[in-house]
């Protein structure tokens, strides 16, 4: 197991700082209060219930007592994270790799040139 591994577990107990879920390779993890999900939690028991099958991403694991740190808030962030389209050249904006292409051949005369006059 290593951080940032999705795991699935059952949560087998809730206390209000947080839930206990057995993971389905055999070891066992916390979901802190603050990993349940973004925003204010006012009450740990009407988010999640015991039994419950939950789907978590590792956040720390600790391989002298084979304990894991777990969180189902950064899952849901990445539902909310739009991918969006990037460009590597955008002429409007002079970005990229087309006005270096485009400045290539000036620089290497300079070069040249100064190399040149060094002589």
């Amino acid at each position: 197991m290593k951080i940032g591994d999705k795991l699935t577990g059952t949560i087998t107990g809730i206390k209000p700082y947080g839930a206990f879920v057995a993971l389905d390779n055999g070891t066992t993890g916390l979901i802190h209060i603050s990993e349940i999900k973004t925003g204010y939690i006012d009450n740990i028991y009407n988010s999640l219930t015991l039994g419950e099958e939950v789907l978590v991403q590792v956040v720390d694991f600790d391989e002298f007592t084979q304990k894991a740190s777990l969180s189902l808030r950064t899952l849901e962030e990445e539902k909310h994270h739009f991918p969006h389209r990037h460009r590597f050249s955008n002429s409007r904006y002079k970005i990229g790799f087309k006005p270096l292409g485009d400045s290539l051949p000036k620089w290497t005369k300079e070069a040249l040139e100064f190399l040149q006059d060094k002589k």
